[in-house]
């Protein structure tokens, strides 16, 4: 069995994003949904579904516990919003023990953080990244769909902070937030907040509203006025980034201009010019699948038959990764 391929993804930084649920309580335009159906998408077609869940929780543990085994290390547990699951209690609080190298975060849109804070302060999360694309009821209500005020996601952020040590925000730069990026990054550096500005990621689901979406130029011409510490990272998995520093406290900015991680598979790949993500994640879903991208379900391998014996998942995942990697997939 040969593990290159896998452990080079990983040594690379790449992610296992872990989808507890396609179920979300707020319908943002530009959901991708981790490849599934998205919510805004199904609100205006009802007989667009997403995948039937197949996964329960002990599953999720098991096959964790096996991929961590083989040497993923970076753990991001997604949606849909994963507190919405009811598999989320039995899941986070059941997460495997690992070493001092390998990571579980939350990505969470923050509305039910407080909700759900008795039992999250129980689990081995190390970190909880909170997506804030707005700063106010009327930017919320217009990116989200949503009744709820911004009040409850802030309030979500605070929960978060009061129960783990590194908390983050990502902000999804877009026509409908322009005017308020630097009012979200002068909230995060108030509370010592690392945040993410991030470019949109084109899909099918919002193709149609592509004129919403705003290039990073403009934030970083402004965190050039307030700091001089500033690195390019363009190795590794996915997409280039541009790090600022202030005060110590890291801020990304994730810019297609700085090119994208393309490999084997991707050479040929039918929608690699519009690709801006590369191969940066392996997403395990609620339906028992495992792909390399996002915008390629045909590259997606069912793990259901192996559920009840996950000793073999990793030497299936390592033999699929290696080939997409070669090309032969």
């Amino acid at each position: 069995m040969d593990w290159t391929a896998l452990r080079n993804f990983a040594a690379l930084r790449g992610q296992l994003r872990v989808s507890l649920t396609p179920v979300c309580n707020l319908k943002c335009w530009f959901c991708h949904n981790e490849g599934d159906v998205p919510p805004p998408f199904t609100h205006l077609h009802r007989e667009a579904k997403p995948r039937v869940r197949e996964l329960a929780a002990d599953d999720y543990v098991n096959v964790l516990r096996e991929l961590i085994g083989a040497g993923l290390k970076r753990v991001y547990f997604t949606g849909g919003e994963p507190l919405a699951s009811r598999l989320a209690k039995p899941v986070l609080t059941r997460l495997p023990v690992h070493g001092p190298d390998v990571s579980y975060t939350l990505i969470t849109n923050g509305l039910l953080v407080r909700t759900h804070q008795d039992w999250l302060a129980t689990t081995g999360l190390d970190k909880v990244k909170v997506s804030l694309h707005y700063l106010s009821d009327e930017s919320f209500r217009a990116i989200a769909q949503t009744r709820a005020g911004i009040a409850t996601v802030l309030d979500g952020i605070e929960a978060a902070r009061e129960m783990f040590e590194r908390v983050e925000l990502n902000t999804l730069i877009q026509r409908e937030n322009e005017h308020e990026l630097h009012d979200i990054l002068a909230y995060a550096l108030e509370r010592r907040l690392p945040v993410q500005f991030i470019e949109l990621v084109d899909t099918d689901f919002n193709a149609d509203r592509k004129s919403s979406a705003v290039g990073a130029r403009g934030i970083i011409d402004h965190l050039r006025t307030l700091t001089k510490e500033e690195e390019t990272e363009v190795s590794g998995t996915g997409q280039g980034r541009r790090i600022f520093r202030i005060d110590g406290i890291e801020i990304d900015v994730i810019e297609r201009g700085l090119g994208r991680h393309h490999v084997g598979q991707c050479g040929t790949c039918p929608v690699k010019a519009t690709c801006v993500e590369g191969f940066w994640a392996l997403r395990l879903d609620h339906a028992g699948g495992i792909q390399p991208c996002l915008l390629r379900d045909d590259l997606r391998m069912d793990i259901r038959h192996a559920l009840a014996d996950p000793e073999v998942v990793p030497a299936a995942v390592a033999r699929h990764v290696a080939a997409f990697t070669e090309g032969t997939l």
